[in-house]
This record gives C-alpha cells, structure tokens and sequence, in this order.
C-alpha cells in the first residue's frame, strides 16, 4: 500500500484537497492510503507554527506529499513559509511543471507540449539562499540588495533531471539564462549545463536569453520540449506558460530530490474565494498525478503508473467538454461537480 501525506494548506487548499483525494481514490482504490497533518494557518492556530516539527518528521516516512497551496503573506513574522522549507529541507531540487495546450482554452497559434525544470533551492529567492538569515538586507533607509546564488552542484543535479527527462520526450533541451548580464551566476550555469549535455550526446542542448524565451512561449511553443533554467526564471516562465496552454489553474507540479516527491498546484491560496466551493482543482489534481507517476518510475511499479495516466486521462475528459469545465475556465461547474466529473471519467 502506498502511504500518501496531505498537507491541505490555506485558503481554498482544504477544498482542492479533498477533490483530489476524492479522485485519486476512485482511481486507486485500497492501493493507497492517506493521512491528513494540519499546516499553515491551522496548525499556527492548534499548535504556534505554521510548520509544525511533527510534520518535518512524518515526511520521509511517507511514500509521498500532496501540499495544498498557503497562505505565507499572511503569516506572523518569524512563521515559516511551508512550501519554501520543504523544499530547502528535503533538498527538492527540480520543481518540474509540464505545459501542454488544449483545444478551445489555450490563446496559442502554435502547439505547447514542454516541461519547465526548475531549479528549487537557490537562485534569487531570499528565504532560500542563506545558510543563516535572508538573501535581502539593507544597509540603510534607502537602500535594499538582494544576493542570487548559484552553484554548481545544485545546476549539475537539476541539468541532469531535465536531460535525462528529454531522453524520453522529443530529446531536445533548452537551457534558459540571462548570461549576457549576469555574466557569472549564469555563466556558472550555462557551464555546468554545458558538462552535463556531454553526457547526453543524443539529447541536443540549445541556449536562449529570458527575454527571448518569454517572447518565444508566445511566437513559438512548439520549439521547446524541456527548459531548463534558474529559479526565479522557472517560476515566471512555467506560470506563463501555463496560463499560455490554457490557464495558471490547469498546471500540474511536482518538487523532486533523489528519494522525496512533492505534489503541489502551481497556485496560490485565493483567499478571496476559499469556502465559496468554486475553485477549480485541477492543477493539484494533476500534481497528484504526477506524483503517482514518479513513485511508480522510482519504484517499478507500474500499477501506480497506471494511476497516474487514469486520472489524467479523466481530468482532460472533463476539460475537452466545455459543459464539464470549471467557472473559471468558461464553464458551469464548481469544484464539487468538477470532482464528480472527473470521476465518471474514470
């Protein structure tokens, strides 16, 4: 049996949750189990943090997490940001987001069918760069500085996810970067890239500046199959792409180490309409999805890897069918019946 912890988060998380509970129990049956730990503003209220140690310990005794989206802006100071901490904590390095556009929801003349690979545990992001303290600080009133780190073990470790995921895809990946002004972080980057396509001689390594390559997921989508790229470049990116291939809220994401795997909806909380039962599941629905796919792939399982292709399958179902869609994607549905649709898909 397959042991899943929930983390159902903030906002609208506890709603998206329970749907993709709802659907990955339909499609697995008794083969998987799941616990349910309290994070972010519950646990700050039961328990004084938004991260309790309990769940830190609970989490590499678990086959794998679904993390429902958090509240973080809203946390006293001093609170941990959960998704951060985890990703810092279990060394998640490749945070993995596939794009592919759909008939009748994506805005694109051209086809998208990528995956951006993330690097997770650096890079310009200042709760996540320091070993003791934030990357920002500011020496004055009027003055505030910001550190981006990049180093060449954690490029090596998210190249080689994203080589070795083009080596099962159209084997062509692009590395993302902004070396022409950062001439040393991401000339670091583009180095350690560099040494690890040499290890791939039939995977192709292209190389395009942020800019271009924002413009490019416009002009031309079907020129990419994997992106590899820095971390603040890979959140910006995936969630243009996203909304490009059809909307923020259809993105399935995953944060991977070697050994720990992470579901987690490329979204934010929307406070402003949790508990209304409109918000559309989907991208945690797909992130447990890919879950499934990747403990099935580390394991040889190809029962869970079944799992994850069923709800997959279900969940474009309901998206091809305008009638079966949710509000915000011009539909009719909310989050219960979108549930429900997905599952008669099954």
């Amino acid at each position: 049996m397959t042991h899943i912890l929930t983390l159902p988060g903030d906002g609208i998380g506890p709603e998206i949750t329970e749907a993709t509970l709802a659907i990955a129990r339909a499609a697995g049956g008794d083969s998987l189990r799941f616990e349910t730990m309290d994070i972010g503003l519950a646990s700050l209220a039961a328990d004084g943090s938004t991260l309790p140690d309990a769940v830190l310990d609970a989490i590499p005794g678990a086959d794998g997490v679904i993390l429902g989206p958090v509240s973080h802006y809203d946390y006293p100071a001093g609170q941990p940001n959960p998704s951060a901490k985890l990703r810092t904590h279990f060394n998640l390095f490749a945070n993995i987001r596939p794009c592919r556009a759909r008939e009748g929801l994506s805005i694109l003349r051209k086809p998208m069918d990528l995956v951006i690979v993330r690097e997770n545990t650096e890079g310009f992001y200042a709760d996540r760069s320091m070993y003791m303290g934030p990357g920002e600080f500011m020496p004055d009133a009027d003055s505030a500085f910001a550190i981006r780190k990049i180093t060449a073990a954690a490029v090596r470790r998210v190249a080689r996810a994203a080589f070795e995921l083009a080596a099962e895809r159209r084997r062509k990946v692009t590395a993302v970067h902004k070396a022409n002004v950062l001439k040393l972080t991401d000339g670091l980057f583009l180095r350690e890239v560099r040494a690890v396509a040499a290890d791939f001689p039939d995977v192709t390594l292209d190389e395009v500046i942020v800019d271009a390559a924002a413009a490019l997921l416009i002009r031309s989508p079907d020129r990419f199959d994997v992106i590899v790229t820095t971390n603040m470049f890979g959140d910006i990116l995936s969630d243009e792409a996203s909304e490009l291939s059809g909307s923020l809220g259809l993105g399935g994401s995953i944060n991977a180490s070697d050994d720990i795997c992470v579901a987690q909806a490329q979204h934010g909380s929307a406070p402003d309409i949790a508990g209304q039962g409109i918000a559309n599941p989907t991208s945690l629905i797909l992130s447990a999805a890919m879950l499934f796919d990747w403990l099935g792939r580390k394991r040889g399982d190809a029962a869970l890897g079944e799992i994850a292709r069923r709800i997959e399958a279900a969940v474009e179902t309901a998206l091809a069918d305008p009638a079966t869609r949710t509000r915000d994607i011009g539909g009719p549905l909310d989050t219960r019946g979108f549930t429900d649709a997905v599952i008669a898909a099954l």
